[in-house]
């Protein structure tokens, strides 16, 4: 009897794409900072400070700003191509994370401060959303391109897993301005390897503008809008209060550690969710995992040893990227094919500005009543969107002849905001 031939490995047919495995690496190095610029920066002011409530709120600036300027950025990419535009955003992203040290070091005025964070919030490097870009490009119309893109959700998992690891121990073992400035450093490293690689670059001018009415416009869209809001809020909640309940606990380097948790569970839970198939519709799975998220999340208000916490925030995690997928499955089966970039862009937008709501509320609750009321934040969030869910679910009715598009892409899409 003939052996059959072994199955080749999709990822590593995708990593054979020719000048690929460069491009790769260069973009994990410059979505690095991604994960730790505004962790570091809380750090870095509850160290010269002492307090937690104003480096949420420096975070949360840094966090508006980003998803404000994103989609302008990649708009300007698309006409300009990416390497045009790359070069003096992340001129500015240094020049303003530089000002922003001195000013934070020496006590400068809070306004400088803030506006520097929001300068570089701003300014980040956009090498995530740029890769997957690149890799349309390269794998148009390729069996391949859901592969490739699948795989960018998982090294996003990832990065969110070794960032704050990293920026943790180097802040609070080190110098305390030593994660913001290796975060800095990866940025423009990374950023600079990525620019060169020319012969991955997609050509300038792949987009048409769109006549038709705004995808905000879509009543289901402005219920997921409010979804994407929480899940940010939860985020933002969480990335403060586990840092100051390392620190309550007198365990403050391995604060990465927790959140590190927090993004395995999310990233297990999206890669197995896209391998499922579902029988309960869509909306319907969205309304549940919520109620889950919300659930997870109560034994966090209710554990006092660091230990016990790590499985309770992996557990918790386990419901964030199956929220972000349904969510942005959602978006691409309600709106109409045009917009469907635009319809992503506004989700990623509120996830944005939830992650600023609530690491700003968080910080101000762990500064008056501690790091175990501050997870309080995260379990309103999510109990409000499972409710507005689970009580707009005609909007999110999506038509049979609508539900169908590729699990994998769909599942980038989700972990692509997170």
């Amino acid at each position: 009897m003939k052996a059959s031939a072994p199955v080749p490995n999709p990822y590593l047919q995708v990593l054979r794409t020719p000048h690929a495995l460069p491009m790769v690496l260069a973009a994990f190095i410059g979505r690095l900072p991604l994960s730790m610029v505004g962790l570091g920066s809380v750090l870095l002011i509850a160290s010269t400070t002492g307090s937690y409530g104003l480096g949420g709120a420096v975070a949360a600036v840094g966090a508006v700003t980003t998803a404000l300027a994103g989609p302008v950025i990649g708009r300007w990419a698309d006409s300009h191509g990416q390497r045009r535009v790359l070069l003096p955003v992340l001129a500015v992203f240094v020049a303003s994370g530089l000002i922003f040290l001195f000013a934070v070091r020496e006590r400068w005025p809070l306004w400088i401060v803030f506006v520097t964070a929001g300068l570089g919030g701003a300014c980040i490097p956009p090498v995530s959303s740029m890769i997957r870009v690149r890799w349309t490009h390269l794998l148009r119309g390729s069996p391949r391109l859901p592969t490739a893109l699948a795989m960018e959700s998982v090294v996003d998992e990832f990065v969110f897993i070794v960032g704050p690891v990293l920026v943790t121990f180097l802040s609070t073992t080190g110098h305390a301005t030593s994660g913001v400035v290796t975060a800095f450093t990866l940025a423009t490293v990374g950023s600079l390897l990525f620019a060169a690689q020319h012969r991955t670059e997609p050509p300038p001018g792949g987009h048409e503008s769109r006549n038709g009415p705004s995808a905000i416009r879509t009543p289901g869209l402005r219920v997921l809008f409010v979804v994407g809001a929480a899940v940010g809020a939860i985020l933002g909640t969480l990335e403060i209060a586990l840092v100051a309940f390392a620190d309550e606990v007198g365990a403050r380097s391995l604060s990465g550690v927790l959140i590190a948790g927090l993004a395995l569970g999310s990233m297990v839970s999206g890669i197995t969710w896209g391998t499922v198939h579902w029988r309960l519709p869509l909306r319907r799975r969205l309304a549940a995992v919520l109620v889950l998220l919300t659930v997870l999340s109560v034994p966090l208000l209710l554990i006092h040893h660091i230990w016990v916490l790590v499985p309770f925030v992996v557990l918790a995690g386990v419901a964030v990227s199956p929220s972000l997928i349904s969510s942005f499955t959602l978006a691409e089966q309600l709106v109409p094919r045009s917009a469907v970039t635009e319809a992503f862009t506004w989700i990623g937008t509120a996830l944005g500005l939830g992650v600023a709501i609530g690491a700003s509320v968080a910080g101000k609750v762990v500064d008056v009543a501690g790091a175990n009321r501050a997870f309080l934040v995260a379990t309103v969030s999510a109990a409000v969107a499972a409710v507005v869910v689970a009580s707009f679910q005609k909007l999110l009715h999506v038509p049979a002849e609508h539900v169908a598009a590729p699990v994998r892409t769909l599942t980038e899409q989700g972990n692509k905001a997170y």
